[in-house]
């Protein structure tokens, strides 16, 4: 029997007559005002695309679940990771960081790896990328560095000269920007790359103790990147073509998935650790702190409407559920305020009651009410106000995450841990990368900051000596620079190399 047709209405279910001719006052017009069907489906094709995301603006996203393999109760009581076998539903959202929502998926960027797991407790949000690191430590540089990887005010074209000033100016960057340079910063599909927290994290258990936490998921189709002819290519041939890769394994039920692992420190070990355990251009390397599996995602399921699920989807690393809590990290503390922020901006202030951000698997109760498209009861006739005599939900101090020490003076200052920026990312040139990685790496390099001018050409290449010497002086002979002014440069404070380089 075939299916009866659907009647088309109005907004507010009034059947609609004709959606072919528009209200008129006689046959050739012109249109009157009384035609409210006409002024609805204006004013909402208007107001169709919502604020673009300032950064991580196009990406794709798929439904999944969780399943733990490890025992980690001794470290954490959060409800979802407290027994092996246990399943949790979660969405993810992939992305490329700076590119605005048109741009390829094949494009030289950090990938956005966000997971929203539904836990009986609440949402738990990890919002990561596919990097462990990243280019800055400290959030007041977040809008400048954000600025640089956009467009020139006054061209409004993307500009060599802002990108890799910012960058020669800001030798924290060195770590994130040869990873974003070697291969891995042009992954072959979402599927072929990593995910990871980025952060350092705070677990606690049951008893009070907490550890420090940094997690990675692991591709289990294994790492994939282009080379920087083939992204070029595919940018070409099909600029979406990530996002399509994605669709197309979990309808044909080749389903993408990673192993979670975490690495964990003890506060003790915290506390006089060679790196900065809260620094995030840092890594922990794995000799010291081995990873421990905890569980396996799977995305077997894809979303029916790319708006209402994709797009609207809002990730915070903020969204934590006990057992889990933020660290000193100081990018992950301007982190809880800005995500939030910029999703009432974006969304509204009750964006967390659309469905795909909605809390699953628990009840929510709070005294937050109003506010546009608030489209629930409201709180009903329930105070709206703590604390209160009429039985309103109330605090759960078992919720609460334990103590640590802070101690300090407040005022703003400069870093001062004592192992600098170019350890990490000399070792990653000189132990990780294969040759071809290498030269693969000083092309991508040369062929990009080539469209600097020659002073930002210099600073930065400086800064790659100072990281790996041949590093430095194979990215100072593909620009063609004089390798003695490089190695003076080297030698130089960061004040002064920016004063010898100024313009």
């Amino acid at each position: 029997m075939a299916e009866k047709k659907k009647k088309l209405t109005s907004n507010f279910g009034a059947p609609v007559g004709d959606d072919q001719n528009s209200l008129t006052a006689g046959i050739p017009g012109p249109v009157l005002m009384q035609d409210v069907h006409l002024l609805e489906k204006l004013a909402h094709f208007d107001r169709e695309r919502i604020p673009e995301r300032v950064v991580h603006a196009k990406g794709a996203g798929a439904y999944g679940y969780f399943e733990v393999t490890g025992d980690v109760t001794r470290y954490t009581k959060a409800k979802f990771l407290s027994e092996v076998g246990k399943k949790t539903d979660l969405f993810v959202r992939f992305s490329t960081v700076g590119g605005e929502k048109g741009s390829a998926d094949a494009e030289r960027d950090p990938r956005g790896f966000a997971v929203k797991f539904y836990t009986e407790e609440g949402n738990y949000d990890l919002v990561g990328n596919n990097t462990p690191i990243f280019f800055i430590r400290d959030p007041l540089k977040f809008p400048d560095f954000i600025h640089t990887q956009k467009r020139n005010p006054a061209t409004n074209c993307k500009d060599p000269d802002m990108f890799w000033d910012f960058l020669s100016l800001t030798p924290e960057s060195v770590h994130q920007v040869t990873i974003l340079f070697s291969d891995r910063g042009t992954p072959k599909t979402y599927r072929h790359m990593n995910g990871y927290g980025s952060h350092t994290f705070k677990w606690y258990n049951d008893k009070g103790e907490y550890f420090w936490v940094q997690y990675h998921l692991k591709t289990e189709a294994g790492i994939q990147n282009f080379t920087a002819e083939e992204a070029d290519s595919m940018k070409v041939k099909d600029p979406d073509h990530a996002t399509r890769d994605l669709y197309d394994s979990i309808e044909k039920g080749e389903y993408p998935a990673w192993r979670l692992e975490v690495q964990i420190m003890t506060p003790e070990q915290a506390a006089d650790y060679r790196f900065d355990p809260f620094d995030i251009t840092k890594v922990w390397p794995h000799a010291d702190f081995p990873p421990v599996t905890v569980g396996r995602m799977v995305l077997d399921r894809n979303p029916e409407n790319y708006f209402a699920e994709v797009e609207q989807s809002a990730f915070s690393p903020g969204n934590f559920v006990p057992g889990i809590a933020a660290s000193p990290d100081k990018m992950l503390q301007g982190r809880l305020f800005s995500y939030p922020d910029t999703h009432r901006h974006r969304l509204g202030p009750n964006y967390h009651m659309l469905p795909v951000n909605s809390a699953k698997n628990c009840p929510m109760h709070n005294y937050q009410r109003d506010g546009l498209m608030r489209f629930d009861s409201n709180g009903g006739g329930q105070p709206n106000y703590y604390p209160n005599s009429f039985n309103g939900p109330a605090p759960d101090e078992s919720a609460s995450d334990p103590a640590f020490e802070v101690s300090g003076q407040g005022v703003r200052q400069k870093y001062t841990h004592p192992n600098d920026d170019f350890v990490q990312a000399g070792d990653l040139y000189r132990k990780v990368m294969s040759d071809t990685d290498r030269g693969n790496l000083i092309s991508n390099i040369t062929g990009n900051l080539g469209g600097a001018q020659k002073r930002i050409q210099l600073r930065q290449s400086a800064i790659f000596y100072k990281a790996d010497k041949e590093y430095g002086a194979r990215i100072a002979e593909g620009l063609g620079l004089d390798l003695k002014e490089v190695e003076r440069l080297a030698a130089m404070s960061p004040e002064e190399r920016a004063e010898a380089t100024a313009g």
